[in-house]
Formats: C-alpha cells, structure tokens, sequence
C-alpha cells in the first residue's frame, strides 16, 4: 500500500476557512437568538392543531405537522452550520407554503383560528428563515 500524497480533504484551508466563518456566525446572540425562535416555530406548527384546535381537519393537521417538523430540523441544526445554512433558503419556502397551506389542502372547510395561527406562524418562519439566510451572506460580505 502507497500512503497518500496530498492532505486529507478537512485540512483544505477552504475548508477550515468557511469552518471558522460559520462558527463566527452562529456565536453570535442574535445568530443563537434567531436560531431558537425559528426552531420554537417549527415546533409549535407541528402542535398548533393540537394547540389552536383544528385537529378535526385531517389533512391540514398532517400538513402542518409534517412542516413544523421539517421547519425545526432544518434551521435547528447548529452544529453542521456550515454544510446547512443555505438551507435557511428551503426554510423560506416552508414558511411560504404555512400560510398558503390552509387554502390549498383543506378547501372551504378551514377554521379561521387555523388561517390566522397559519399566516401568523408562517410569516414568522419567513422572517427567520431570512434571518438566518441574511445571517450567513451578511458576514461573507466582510
């Protein structure tokens, strides 16, 4: 057997240089501060049927539970920041399709408590999932 010739590929100065960016990014309070809200958003459309009590409608229950879930893993995951933080832009999609959701899967039969939680929760991940896109391109740009 040869031993190998050139540096393993987590060596690559590329590779530590965007390591330390993204660690410098996601020390920060408001980065940390973003970060929760957007994961409590994810959490609490996944409960808000439960929570807002429009559980009654079977297919907007499974949506919203399936998107909350979606939402909080994909802005939770901190520690692998630097291979996920342009997920934040998929994240924005998420918060797109929470408020259009109630319209879209559950006809004429939505509850105007699961509209309002919809819209208000969508346009919350909208604003953190831009946050936290803004978050990484912002101290590119320095």
């Amino acid at each position: 057997m040869t031993a190998p010739t050139s540096p393993r590929i987590d060596q690559h100065p590329d590779i530590m240089a965007l390591r330390a960016h993204s660690e410098e990014t996601t020390a920060t309070p408001a980065a940390q501060a973003v970060e929760a809200l957007a994961v409590l958003c994810g959490i609490y459309l996944a409960a808000s049927p439960w929570i807002v009590g429009f559980n009654a409608a079977p297919t907007l229950t499974i949506t919203n539970l399936i998107t909350g879930v979606a939402f909080a893993c994909l802005v939770g995951i901190g520690p692998a920041y630097e291979r996920t933080h342009s997920m934040s832009w998929a994240a924005l999609g998420i918060g797109v399709w929470a408020i259009i959701a109630p319209f879209v899967v559950a006809g004429h039969a939505f509850v105007t408590r699961a509209v309002v939680s919809n819209v208000i929760v969508g346009a919350v991940a909208f604003l953190t999932a831009l946050a936290l896109a803004g978050l990484g391109s912002a101290r590119l740009r320095r």
